[in-house]
């Protein structure tokens, strides 16, 4: 299964506006994808087209989460999305 790590820009971590943004991106992709912080098991991973779930997951800026997904169109799915997380959405 594909993963990418992401460090998390946004000033308020993965809450409200960024999380928000976050989960519609993560919805539009072609596969199903899950975050987890690091270090955790990836059957602890939350759907990451949930905007509770990221919310719940408690990033904040400078984490570290990890994304998977599988299938189709994992790879560009996951790049896409560690490259939204790398960007400081508060800002968007």
């Amino acid at each position: 299964m594909p993963e990418r790590t992401a460090t998390i820009a946004s000033k308020s971590g993965l809450h409200a506006r960024p999380a928000a943004l976050f989960a519609e991106a993560a919805g539009e992709q072609p596969v199903d994808v899950t975050i987890a912080m690091q270090g955790e098991p990836a059957e602890d991973a939350l759907d990451a087209a949930s905007i509770l779930s990221l919310m719940t997951l408690g990033a904040a800026k400078g984490d570290v989460v990890v994304l998977r997904a599988e299938g189709e169109g994992a790879d560009e799915a996951l790049d896409a999305l560690v490259k939204l997380l790398e960007t400081d959405l508060d800002a968007v």
